[in-house]
């Protein structure tokens, strides 16, 4: 058990801000690689009174840490932590130098801005993703509604209640309700999501082989389910909702056979196939086209 100096562990769980601020934002979305709690070498004991499942903002506003890391009762310092994983962690980079020479290029912004505020944390709903290139698995469409995938399901979970609920689950069979042209009937199998995009409603996730599944959350069931390629390398990188200039709802998908693929989300037709020189692999796309 480790060593321990001053403050109470009830302090870190702080119902207060629950109902008051329910209409506030409070996630931190920027997900770092490298230096991990893990890292800090903690028995099962250790971490469970390190790091509570919930805690809201009471806590940080006596400036204890954001992630609920206890550092008092930790050998080592905040400070001293990020200075070695600043030193010791290499980014991953497909272009050399990338970083420094998109530093040059790009405005230098002010780091003394209020762009959230924080109000809860909570480790009791973990996002899985497979490998740290994939990307969109996580969507907020509200102050309180998260989207996430966990293994092979996709879950809801309500920062209002705390409660999580299983929208789809593609480890077993996944086959489409709905009967529209070019829709794969037979559906698949053991299904592993690469990305997904969920906005008013609707929800497409994209696989490692090139699945895209479709779904109307206020629906029964799956709605769509087809395979954007045969690739051997059809992974789908990425996914946007949007809608046209004419009002209609359609969604583009990206994958690593280099093609960007544009969908109509009322009757699931594909309406334009783009194929690039490399893979694309981020969004939005409807900004481009």
């Amino acid at each position: 058990m480790c060593s321990y100096g001053g403050g109470d562990v009830d302090d870190w769980y702080d119902d207060s801000d629950t109902d008051d601020h329910a209409e506030d934002t409070g996630d931190d979305r920027h997900h770092q690689q490298g230096a991990r709690n893990s890292d800090l070498d903690l028995d099962d004991e250790d971490r469970t009174f390190l790091f509570p499942d919930t805690w809201g903002a009471a806590p940080t506003r006596k400036e204890k840490d954001i992630q609920g890391i206890q550092w008092e009762r930790l050998a080592i310092t905040r400070e001293w932590y990020r200075q070695t994983r600043l030193q010791e962690y290499k980014n991953y980079e497909n272009i050399p130098n990338s970083g420094e020479e998109a530093a040059e290029e790009c405005k230098q912004t002010e780091k003394d801005g209020m762009y959230y505020e924080f109000r809860k944390n909570t480790r009791s709903v973990k996002s899985t993703i497979l490998h740290f290139q994939l990307r969109n698995l996580v969507w907020a469409t509200s102050k309180h509604d998260v989207y996430l995938m966990s293994h092979y399901s996709v879950l809801h979970w309500s920062a209002l209640s705390g409660v999580d609920t299983e929208l789809m689950n593609v480890q077993g069979h996944v086959a489409p309700k709905e009967k529209h042209p070019g829709s794969l009937l037979e559906g698949f199998s053991q299904t592993k999501v690469s990305t997904m995009a969920v906005k008013d409603n609707l929800l497409v996730a994209g696989g490692f082989q090139g699945e895209l599944i479709c779904k109307h959350l206020d629906r029964e069931g799956i709605s769509f389910c087809c395979r954007t390629s045969h690739d051997d390398n059809a992974l789908t990188n990425a996914i946007e909702i949007f809608n046209t200039s004419s009002g209609a709802v359609h969604f583009m998908a990206s994958s690593n056979d280099n093609g960007v693929r544009d969908y109509d989300m009322e009757r699931f037709q594909l309406c334009n196939h783009f194929q690039f020189d490399c893979p694309v692999n981020a969004s939005p796309f409807g900004y481009f086209f």
